[in-house]
This record gives structure tokens, C-alpha cells and sequence, in this order.
């Protein structure tokens, strides 16, 4: 791997019209003093860099839940899923990755499969990392019906700074394990509801790499595969 591609990331293009407004209002504050010009720069940097989108490499070991976002868990509960989902109105285990504004923003799949519902509900926008998020913040839901038949919800969830929920997939839509679909613009987390009877492997406080990062195994009654 080149130096470069370390620093270096592609960026979505959902970044661009942002990144240039940041571009412009820099060349004018370069106009009014070099020192908030670089300021500028600055900001524009840290635009591109929010707007990142590296490629990751998903674990392809059938029945794995990946982290569908970069950050850190902060909260894992009992909780039923949103409403609006049609779910069944019995607790789940929620494992909750919250995304400062430094962190990647894009938004992995978090296990392959079927997506049956995709339900977005207006809110308020509290700090994002606050248990009460989840249920009365902005946020977006997916359904995600797996191969043995069970559903998992993930949510996108607006926070303190974040404004803008963007998700790119329609109900209908065939995903596969790590596969991007959506964002949430400065600051924000994903809430990942795991099949009933499905134990979390990550603890508060541990650090997530979206598409990469191992959440919970599915109970999936084959033998384990011998890795020596």
C-alpha cells in the first residue's frame, strides 16, 4: 500500500457540494485576512476528511452481524424496536454505535440479506449518545430479513450537530453483509437490534469499524469450520 493511500481516503459523493461551498467561503475569507483563510483551509480538510469513504473488508464467514458504522458502543440494552418497522412488540437486544464528528459516516449493512420495511419518523435532535435518542430523536429504520427468516433492525439516528439522515436503499432491496447504505451528516449513531436469543460479542466502550468489526454470531447449527 502506498503512503499516500494511508492519509488519502475517497471521498462520497454525497461530501462534494459540501466540500466546495467550504472551498468557496475559503477563497473569501482569504480575501479578508490570510489568518481566517487558513482557518478555512482547515475546515475544509476536516470537511473532506468527515466525507471519507474507505473500503473495508467484510468477514464473509456465513451468519457474522458486522458494526454498520465507525465509533464507539455506548450503550448495549433490552429494547423493542421501532414501531413503525411492524415488528414484533418483544424486547431485543440493542447495541448502539455512536459516531462523533470525527469519525467515518457511512453506513454498512450489517448482515446480508432482504430489506422489508425502510420507515423514517421526524424528531428532536438530542446528543446522540443519550439513551433517550432512540426513541425520540430524527431516524431512519430498516428491516433486514436474513436468510433463516429472522429480522434485524438497524436504525440511523440524528444527534446533537447531525441534521440530514440519508439512506439509499427502498424496501425490496437485496443487501449483502457490509454493503453501504445511507449516512448521517456531523455526528450521529446506529442502533442495531439482534434477532431474539442472539448474544452481543463487543462491550461498551469498544471501538467500531463499519463492515469490519464483529457485533453478535447467529446460532446457526453447523459444526464450527477448524481454522488449523
Amino acid at each position: 500500500m502506498k503512503m499516500l493511500d494511508t492519509f488519502v481516503k475517497p471521498m462520497h459523493p454525497e461530501g462534494i457540494r459540501f466540500v466546495a461551498i467550504f472551498a468557496i467561503v475559503t477563497a473569501i475569507l482569504f480575501l479578508i485576512s490570510s489568518f481566517l483563510g487558513w482557518i478555512g483551509v482547515g475546515l475544509t480538510i476536516w470537511c473532506y476528511y468527515f466525507f471519507r469513504d474507505p473500503e473495508r473488508v467484510t468477514p464473509d464467514r456465513p451468519g457474522l452481524i458486522v458494526s454498520p458504522a465507525d465509533g464507539v458502543v455506548s450503550l448495549i440494552e433490552s429494547a423493542v424496536p421501532p414501531e413503525e418497522l411492524g415488528m414484533a412488540n418483544t424486547p431485543l437486544t440493542r447495541v448502539s454505535v455512536f459516531m462523533s464528528v470525527f469519525n467515518c459516516h457511512v453506513n454498512r449493512t450489517p448482515i446480508a440479506g432482504d430489506v422489508t420495511a425502510v420507515a423514517y419518523r421526524p424528531g428532536k435532535f438530542f446528543n446522540a449518545s443519550l439513551d433517550k435518542a432512540s426513541a425520540d430523536n430524527e431516524r431512519n429504520s430498516l428491516c433486514i430479513r436474513m436468510q433463516d427468516g429472522r429480522d434485524l433492525a438497524v436504525v440511523q439516528i440524528a444527534g446533537l450537530v447531525a441534521r440530514r439522515i440519508v439512506c439509499f436503499v427502498k424496501p425490496g432491496a437485496q443487501m449483502r453483509t457490509g454493503e453501504r447504505f445511507g449516512l448521517i451528516r456531523f455526528g450521529s449513531r446506529l442502533d442495531v437490534y439482534l434477532p431474539d436469543g442472539v448474544a452481543p460479542l463487543v462491550s461498551i466502550g469498544q471501538t467500531m469499524v463499519a463492515g469490519e468489526t464483529v457485533i453478535a454470531e447467529l446460532n446457526t447449527g453447523e459444526d464450527e469450520v477448524s481454522l488449523s
